[in-house]
């Protein structure tokens, strides 16, 4: 076959599968966090609506098959007698009190068996004062892998709480401790 013929056949072919997009659904949550707790104008501003990160529809797009059955589980239990999460604190941000996120960055592994590492650092505490000589920023390392064709968060990991606090771990945790009769979140935050 002459080269041209090669060209045309090749040209012919799909020449790159498109690159899963390990950062897509690690931004789309980190957008809802800087949304819930954006800095309001004064008092009197009505907040924007909060955006829930384990909504029907984020499970349904955002997460893998596993983290949804575990965050299913863990909801049966939820943290407070009105229903809802089985948090007591926001899980992204790491706590109950915050700033407006300051310094979002997001920087990617390298991807591999189709699972990457998505980091995310960000300010949160800005707002609260003087900080120690030591402090560093808040950081979330997201577990993204390749599910039914998408990319999906699998775990995220916190590791300024201890033992890297598995936000997965953690639910098992508490659908455990609800299980035996006990209820609301298993993990102590570090704030």
């Amino acid at each position: 076959m002459s080269r041209f013929g090669f060209v045309a056949l090749a040209l012919l072919l799909p020449v790159s599968v498109e690159a899963a997009d390990f950062k897509a659904p690690v931004a789309e949550v980190m957008a809802a966090a800087t949304a819930n707790w954006q800095d309001m104008g004064t008092d009197t501003d009505t907040p924007p609506p909060y955006t829930d990160y384990f909504s029907e529809d984020f499970l349904k797009r955002l997460y893998s098959k596993d983290f949804v059955a575990k965050y299913k589980e863990a909801a049966k239990f939820p943290a407070y007698d009105d229903g809802g999460s089985p948090f007591d604190y926001d899980p992204i941000i790491g706590g109950q009190d915050g700033c407006a996120l300051k310094d979002v960055a997001t920087a990617e592994g390298q991807p591999a068996n189709g699972a990457e590492d998505v980091t995310v650092t960000f300010d949160n505490s800005h707002c609260f004062g003087e900080r120690a000589s030591d402090w560093q920023p808040e950081k979330l390392v997201f577990k993204v892998i390749e599910e039914d064709g998408r990319t999906v968060i699998d775990d995220i990991e916190r590791p300024s709480f201890e033992d890297g606090a598995s936000l997965k771990k953690e639910m098992l945790e508490i659908a455990e401790a609800g299980a035996n009769g006990g209820s609301g979140s298993a993990a102590e935050s570090p704030e």
